[in-house]
């Protein structure tokens, strides 16, 4: 009996048609777009973290072991390398992020990157970035896409075959990553506050120094335009990249949104690193037939790669197809579900944050918050009044005052200091909140002990005082 014939054994013949109907996904198509984005992945990747450097481990020395880390909940484990550790694991992240543009021992750097930029999103919470989170997602899908197999170190030392053609799948999971960001951005932006251009009309007059575009920022009626604007482009843009006929007027669209977006905001490297996941709904060999003509003219600069007639590959096993259905299925089911998350609350995510993170719920409120922390000592009935600036970065105190978890671990963080001196303490916190332009309110209860609770992923926290407006 053939291998094939085992399966309807352990799985139901429905599912097994359906994952076989996904004919799609192993359909031939040129390799130029994925290699494409290996080497502008690889780029963005050094960039990302020789900024990380420079700025939060030498200008905020945010990566210090003496100084507190807010850690995500499950990975406390997680701790910050001493230096001279620290700079010595940020430089191998860089050399890393090299080794993989030049598709050098591809499939190695990039599980490495992968572990080390994990690792480094993990240090601190305060330091959350929509663009940090997608680019874990992006490295470690590329650990098993064929990106190496062409135009790379690897096919010019003969460590993997050069291979023209590929199956569309690995550019279907860089494609759908793409689109899950736009998709739930747009559909994130359908709320109150956003459709009457909140908080945009607090942030742009502010901007007015912008070049190019500053004095057009104090109008009104720019930031409905840009309020509207961007929720229309975040839920069509995928649907008109998907046609041949409207995928220039959508890329156009994105060059417009993204840019405009880094010229105004300081948002890293994401309008760029979404600009280029944007250019892969491009037919494939749209980087073949860029460079053809360079690569036909000045032969020596080694373009051959992009100049040859595709070479068909052989056909994937059954196992091999099902196995790339079922972790596509898995991948899709996580990106899919994980930002509808917050509907489990009963509460209003922009104001409790509960299933705020991974929902690319992208600069959507403008929130600020401030208190102190009441340290009761048990025996001694005496209480005293704490300043989280005496542990805390600017950046790490603002970010704590809006997010209950986060002053939930400062709070057990307190703790820990206190009973590390013999003492048994009861710890309360009194923060003010404002969001928008709504009223500044008191953001949790100041009668409950906080040593007391613990954080739960699925349970709304009753100890964030409900919002008032």
């Amino acid at each position: 009996m053939s291998t094939p014939a085992l399966f309807p054994i352990f799985i139901p013949k429905s599912i097994t048609h359906k994952l076989t109907g996904m004919n799609k996904l192993f359909r031939p198509i040129d390799i130029a777009s994925l290699v494409f984005f290996r080497i502008i992945f690889g780029i963005f990747a050094f960039v990302d973290v020789l900024s990380s450097y420079l700025y939060y481990h030498i200008d905020k020395e945010a990566f210090n072991p003496a100084n507190y880390q807010f850690p995500y909940y499950g990975f406390e484990w997680v701790r910050v390398f001493p230096d001279p550790w620290m700079t010595l694991f940020l430089f191998a992240l860089m050399l890393l992020a090299i080794l993989i543009t030049f598709g050098w021992y591809y499939r190695i750097s990039c599980s490495l990157f992968f572990l080390g930029f994990t690792y480094l999103f993990l240090l601190e919470k305060a330091n959350y970035l929509n663009h940090a989170y997608l680019f874990c997602w992006i490295s470690f899908v590329m650990i098993f896409l064929p990106a190496n197999r062409a135009a790379s170190m690897d096919v010019r030392q003969a460590r993997v075959p050069y291979q023209a053609i590929i199956p569309y799948w690995p550019l279907f999971l860089l494609q759908f990553l793409m689109g899950v960001v736009y998709f739930f951005g747009g559909i994130a932006k359908i709320n109150f506050d956003w459709l009457r251009a909140m908080p945009l009309q607090l942030w742009l007059p502010s901007k007015s120094g912008t070049p190019l575009i500053g004095g057009l920022l104090d109008e009104p009626m720019v930031a409905y335009f840009m309020a509207y604007g961007g929720v229309l482009f975040d839920l069509t843009i995928v649907p008109l990249l998907l046609f041949r006929q409207t995928r220039g007027l959508a890329f156009g669209l994105a060059l417009f949104f993204h840019l405009t977006n880094a010229l105004i905001f300081s948002i890293g490297i994401f309008p760029y690193l979404s600009l280029a996941l944007t250019a892969l709904f491009f037919a494939p060999d749209f980087p073949r037939k860029l460079l053809r003509p360079i690569g036909q003219k000045w032969p020596r600069l080694g373009l051959k790669a992009w100049v040859v007639s595709p070479i068909i590959p052989t056909h994937p096993s059954f196992e091999q197809k099902l196995i790339v259905r079922l972790s596509i299925l898995c991948l899709v089911l996580i990106h899919v579900f994980l930002p509808l998350r917050h509907h489990l609350f009963p509460t209003p995510v922009a104001w409790t944050e509960e299933g705020h993170r991974y929902a690319w719920r992208m600069m959507l409120r403008s929130k600020a918050g401030s208190g102190v922390f009441v340290v009761e000592d048990l025996t001694t009935d005496t209480q005293i009044k704490v300043d989280p600036r005496d542990y805390l970065s600017y950046k790490q105190e603002r970010k704590m005052y809006t997010h209950p978890d986060m002053i939930l671990q400062f709070a057990h963080f307190l703790q820990r200091e206190y009973e590390a001196k013999g003492q048994q303490v009861a710890i309360y916190a009194d923060i003010q909140v404002k969001l928008n332009d709504h009223p500044r309110q008191r953001f949790v209860d100041p009668t409950v002990d906080l040593t007391t609770i613990k954080w739960k992923f699925f349970q709304s926290a009753d100890w964030i005082l409900p919002a008032e407006f």
